[in-house]
């Protein structure tokens, strides 16, 4: 009885022994109001000890939480995760086009998905299979544990877009390579930024934007663009959450696996939050003055099908990424999913 008393005891202490509590920082440029930060906190930090408890492990997360730009800005997401500055969090792949280029791929697929929950999903799977995105991040010391995004695009404008030779000439904000989507349209691309927008307008310096509802809704857009014209260029990829590649390592098998399991569940859960804030966003549209019409079916498949090749041409400028594979899988997936493109870009 002694001997299996004492047993007991050393099997505790063994186990107390062994138990890790690992001191991390999550971070993000944005603040906690968007869904891809807010689940930074509620879901992954918020349940991460209650996970490790729940499978037995004594390990826990002692976290610090610093959002909203606190440690960095937008465009030092990045560098912030992989030098250090924090451990973990949101990292905003849009803006690291030269870095990261495969990470942007839905950018120059427009028209096939505007299903986000769907999209993200798939973003993950890709970066299981193939393992050029996976050392995309690795090589900019980063761990890639679940992609984060925006919901399907749409116009705003102070003009009322009746069809497509309406966007002829206009100045149409479209930073980046949301540029390339109206080009062909006759529109001239304006730079900007989601605070600018307003402003933009207002003053003349554009017309309207390609815009997502989560973004313009907030800022009200609609008070300078009241014009809302539903067009459906597709949900994608922006970001994702990360973690430092030395911190990982560290880790003990049991966190990571929590946070594994959390980064997936972070991209579902914030996914789902986006959907519900834009069909919200969407029916308070009218509530508030704008003037909601739907674009023909016909001037959609135009505006599709009249693109240049932006995924060929992504290919060709990346083909030493793998760039070319990344293409056909990420078709394949959305096959696989049974989702329907407007355009199927693997065979453009």
């Amino acid at each position: 009885m002694r001997k299996a008393f004492l047993a007991i005891l050393f099997s505790v202490a063994t186990s107390f022994a062994h138990a890790e509590t690992y001191n991390l920082t999550m971070a993000s440029s944005h603040p906690k109001v968007l869904p891809w930060v807010g689940q930074l906190s509620t879901l992954v930090v918020g349940q991460s000890n209650a996970r490790l408890e729940a499978m037995g492990s004594n390990d826990r997360i002692n976290w610090t939480e610093a959002y909203g730009g606190a440690l960095y800005g937008f465009k030092d997401t990045l560098e912030a995760v992989g030098d250090g500055l924090t451990d973990a969090g949101w990292v905003g792949t849009l803006w690291e086009g030269s870095k990261m280029p495969l990470q942007n791929i839905t950018y120059f697929t427009p028209f096939v998905s505007d299903d986000l929950v769907e999209t993200l999903k798939i973003m993950n799977e890709l970066h299981r299979d193939i393992p050029v995105l996976q050392q995309a991040w690795e090589d900019q010391n980063v761990v890639f544990l679940g992609a984060s995004g925006v919901e399907t695009y749409h116009l705003l404008t102070n003009f009322p877009v009746n069809s497509l030779s309406d966007l002829d000439g206009r100045k149409i904000l479209a930073p980046g390579p949301s540029a390339n989507w109206i080009k062909h349209l006759g529109a001239v691309p304006v730079n900007g930024a989601l605070p600018t927008y307003y402003n933009q307008v207002q003053t003349g310096v554009a017309d309207g934007m390609v815009v997502i509802l989560t973004g313009a809704f907030p800022n009200k857009h609609y008070e300078v663009a009241p014009y809302v014209t539903l067009v459906g260029i597709g949900a994608h990829m922006t970001g994702g959450l990360g973690i430092n590649r030395d911190v990982w390592n560290g880790l003990s098998v049991d966190v990571q696996k929590v946070l594994r399991e959390l980064g997936e569940e972070y991209t579902v859960a914030h996914a789902e939050e986006v959907m519900a804030r834009y069909q919200k966003f969407l029916t308070a549209l009218p509530d508030v003055g704008a003037t909601v019409t739907e674009m023909s079916a016909d001037d959609v498949a135009t505006w599709a099908n009249t693109l240049p090749n932006l995924a060929g041409d992504w290919v060709e400028a990346n083909a030493n990424k793998g760039a070319a594979v990344v293409l056909d899988a990420y078709m394949q997936k959305i096959e696989d999913f049974n989702i329907n493109p407007r355009i199927d870009w693997s065979s453009r």
